[in-house]
């Protein structure tokens, strides 16, 4: 196994235990959710989910190796650099959100919108990190099946995910305007 394909065997294990400390935070945040009413939407899209992004960090550097993918550095190393900005952006994204970021569409009655941080200049800055990951990261070490293939599956379930998301925040937000209209509605 050549250098650069044992560093990017590295990177994607890197990668896939950055992925496992999410998950424990996802759960810890959805414990939060539901001890203060949440409601969970999509649910059963989350499995393919799962799937699709596991089968993700295996796929790339299995296809590096097994076909023999190329390194070339004009490439590869610029792509590493924004591998590292998009786990900055993708944590921005967690720290925003604190205990409401969720691998799960879980949304608590009462809260507002959160429209700080990234979310202040995109409605979806994590989908954002997600399908440039999905590229950059295969695309390191020339994995451009795995770029490809991941880039149409993600694509049809983010469509899916956003428009969960979406019609849940619409829900939220017109539940709270229905609760904030009503004579016995709080003040201030």
């Amino acid at each position: 196994m050549s250098p650069s394909l044992l560093f990017y065997v590295g990177l994607m294990a890197l990668t896939a235990l950055e992925r496992l400390v999410e998950l424990r935070v996802s759960l810890r945040n959805a414990a939060w959710s539901f001890a203060r009413g949440g409601v969970e939407h999509g649910r059963e899209h989350y499995p393919f989910m799962v799937v699709l992004h596991t089968g993700f960090l295996f796929a790339a550097p299995l296809e590096a190796w097994l076909l023999d993918r190329p390194f070339f550095p004009a490439v590869g190393i610029p792509l590493v650099v924004a591998a590292v900005l998009l786990q900055g952006l993708r944590w921005w994204c967690i720290q925003t959100l604190g205990p409401r970021w969720n691998t799960r569409v879980i949304f608590v009655p009462g809260l507002k919108r959160v429209t700080g941080g990234p979310y202040r200049y995109l409605s979806h800055p994590n989908y954002v990190v997600v399908v440039l990951e999905g590229l950059v990261l295969p695309l390191i070490h020339s994995a451009w099946v795995t770029a490809l293939v991941f880039g149409v599956c993600n694509a049809l379930l983010l469509r899916r995910r956003i428009s969960v998301e979406n019609a849940a925040l619409a829900e939220m937000e017109a539940a709270a305007a229905t609760a904030g209209s009503g004579p016995t509605a709080p003040l201030g």
